[in-house]
């Protein structure tokens, strides 16, 4: 079994190389170059490729693909936005993704994201640094006995909805498929319907599928309808937030502080070092804010998180070259 690795990091080097000693049948080339129409090409002769969320795995590529003999499109994350179903479907091209790889890690960002913003510690840690040791504009709000409200109670929603009792707070979950399970640990308080979540919450935290029914559906409507100054953070999936409504929010003070891992606009950014570039975008704008704290996909970002990414991705590449199953949950078409 022969796998294009494609878009790699230092990191994504490191982690794969270490698991691959238990995958003595699989052999892998890393390259730098990202998954595109233009580079599908350098797959000629592998089996498989492996891609990860901000790749180009649209109809030309994955035609391109197919036409080289590649079998399996093996995406090293959970989200499959990236990729062309219906066409991968159409060539007869096995595509596959890792469905859990650390729920933990993200909820433990998402919480940090939500802290940092809500207590203004970037700010504070610049201050410091530049040995101002003034508190002006650094006030925040307790967490202990406020009420959380969670959209969305998969895995990385309940894994949040612990770390949120943890700290003393009501738990509110909202979830097309409520688990009863988390009501009756006392994890989540009660489930309600978003308008309630939105009014009763004093921090509200994403992690729900997008689709074209959860798309922008953060947007003006909705945010009008939460507490005045609540603590936002969306550690889920960029399109889920309508970025100029979240921005009229900050400006208008309904929403106190926002933490994000994603947004909308974020396509040609994410991974990207765009440093020595002069960029019109929304990032500068909101992190102009002083309630506002932004990472770019970091929230998965762990030793653990990478490994269990490793060995899922290697699994999948095995059951295909031995005929046997792939892991549970994991096959996207």
């Amino acid at each position: 079994m022969k796998i294009l690795f494609y878009g790699t990091a230092s990191y994504d080097k490191d982690s794969f190389t270490k698991e691959l000693k238990d995958y003595p049948e699989i052999k892998i080339d890393f390259i730098e170059t990202n998954l595109t129409p233009m580079t599908a090409a350098l797959a000629r002769g592998y089996d498989a490729v492996c891609a990860f969320v901000n790749a180009d795995a649209g109809a030309m590529t994955l035609e391109i693909l197919a036409g080289f003999g590649v079998k399996l499109v093996l995406m090293r994350c959970a989200g499959f936005d990236a990729v062309n179903v219906p066409v991968a479907e159409d060539l007869g091209l096995k595509v596959t993704r890792v469905p859990a790889y650390s729920p933990e890690a993200i909820a433990e960002h998402a919480m940090g994201l939500a802290l940092c913003a809500n207590r203004r510690i970037h700010k504070g840690y610049i201050r410091v640094r530049e040995n101002d040791f003034n508190l002006e504009g650094l006030v925040g709000e307790t967490l202990h006995g406020k009420t959380a409200g969670i959209v969305g109670t998969g895995r990385i929603g309940a894994a949040l909805c612990r770390i949120c009792k943890g700290f003393g707070m009501k738990v509110l979950g909202s979830d097309l498929y409520p688990n009863q399970k988390l009501v009756d640990d006392g994890i989540v308080d009660e489930y309600v319907d978003y308008d309630e979540l939105y009014r009763r919450s004093d921090l509200i935290s994403l992690h729900a599928f997008l689709n074209e029914q959860s798309r922008h559906m953060i947007n003006d409507e909705s945010i009008s309808k939460m507490k005045d100054g609540v603590i936002f953070v969306n550690t889920g999936r960029g399109g889920l937030v309508d970025t100029q409504a979240l921005i009229r929010g900050i400006l208008s003070g309904k929403i106190g502080a926002a933490g994000l891992d994603v947004y909308d606009e974020e396509g040609p950014n994410v991974y990207q070092n765009r440093s020595g570039e002069i960029v019109d975008s929304v990032t500068s704008r909101l992190c102009s804010f002083p309630n506002v704290v932004m990472t770019s996909h970091q929230a998965f970002f762990t030793k653990e998180a990478l490994g269990e990414i490793a060995r899922v991705t290697l699994d999948n590449a095995r059951a295909l070259a031995n005929g046997t199953d792939f892991v549970d949950r994991s096959v996207v078409c």
